[in-house]
């Protein structure tokens, strides 16, 4: 099917904004000329793509399936004109990096001040998700790589990966529980507690639900947030015993004590997670090392 790209791009940006004014603006046409487009589309393709009202625009089911093949392709094609922009220099350009808030926080902050001292021209954009959803943004072509926690579901066959660095898990709990202290427990004993933990929409809660199942317990989470730090502020109240990574540690030592476990549990990894089918820009190469190479984080 011969079909202008042109048209797939204002396409593209009617669906991002839901608008045609707003696409007409980023696009520098008449909002006239955006609509012709979509309807000169919508029959080249024999689909309706957009529902239109007078108060809103929104995408069809056929839209939306348009719209997941044609925002990747769009973002290589950006990607590739920023690559040709950058001319393999570390003296401009972006590097684009996908990160959940607390490898942010906890891991990737000093090598991103790092990076940041070395080559101040190369403008950094970290996009926030879920480990798992991190995964997504590869294959949409919004990141260069990802920075995630592996085991990770969320990571198809296409992409590969490399670690950067190995960590523990570990259950804390306030003087609420002094009982645990310094007194080895199974898995068994601890599920009677009440047990803080990630939402299920994360690596660490698929990792602590596969150790229960592993052992033949049912894991029943006293309460499941999307935030470590929000569990910490809780286990330090004393309203359960909070699973997090044991890098937390170091800031909270002093009002929380480590549970000790009777089971060893597996450690898991930070991983670098990305399209090796998709050229990387000289930054994203520089910070790649710069992660596989250093130990800045203790």
């Amino acid at each position: 099917m011969d079909i202008n790209y042109e048209l797939y791009k204002v396409f593209y940006h009617v669906a991002n904004t839901l608008s045609f004014s707003e696409a007409s603006k980023q696009l520098f046409i008449s909002q006239s000329a955006v609509s012709q487009s979509i309807k000169v589309l919508e029959k080249k393709l024999n689909q309706q793509l957009f529902i239109r009202s007078t108060k809103r625009v929104q995408l069809t089911p056929e839209g939306e399936i348009l719209l997941k093949h044609i925002e990747p392709a769009m973002n290589l094609i950006k990607q590739g004109e920023t690559r040709l922009l950058e001319a393999n220099s570390l003296n401009g350009g972006q590097l684009r990096i996908g990160a959940s808030d607390t490898i942010c926080r906890y891991y990737l902050i000093p090598y991103l001040e790092e990076f940041h001292r070395k080559y101040p021209n190369v403008h950094i954009k970290v996009t926030n998700r879920t480990s798992i959803a991190c995964a997504g943004l590869i294959d949409s072509g919004q990141v260069d790589f990802s920075i995630t926690n592996y085991p990770n579901s969320g990571l198809s066959n296409t992409q590969s990966v490399r670690i950067i660095h190995e960590f523990n898990d570990v259950f804390v709990a306030n003087e609420d529980f002094a009982e645990l202290k310094d007194k080895p427990v199974t898995l068994q004993q601890l599920k009677e507690y009440p047990i803080l933990m990630l939402d299920r929409k994360s690596t660490t809660s698929e990792f602590l639900h596969s150790i229960f199942r592993r052992c033949q317990l049912d894991l029943v989470p006293e309460i499941e947030l999307s935030s470590n730090d929000l569990l910490i502020d809780l286990a330090r109240i004393g309203l359960g015993i909070a699973f997090v990574p044991h890098y937390y540690m170091p800031k909270y030592g002093k009002e929380l004590f480590t549970v000790t476990l009777k089971e060893q549990l597996p450690a898991r990894q930070i991983v670098i997670a990305y399209n090796e089918n998709v050229p990387l820009s000289q930054a994203a190469k520089q910070f790649m090392e710069m992660l596989c190479a250093s130990n800045i984080p203790s």
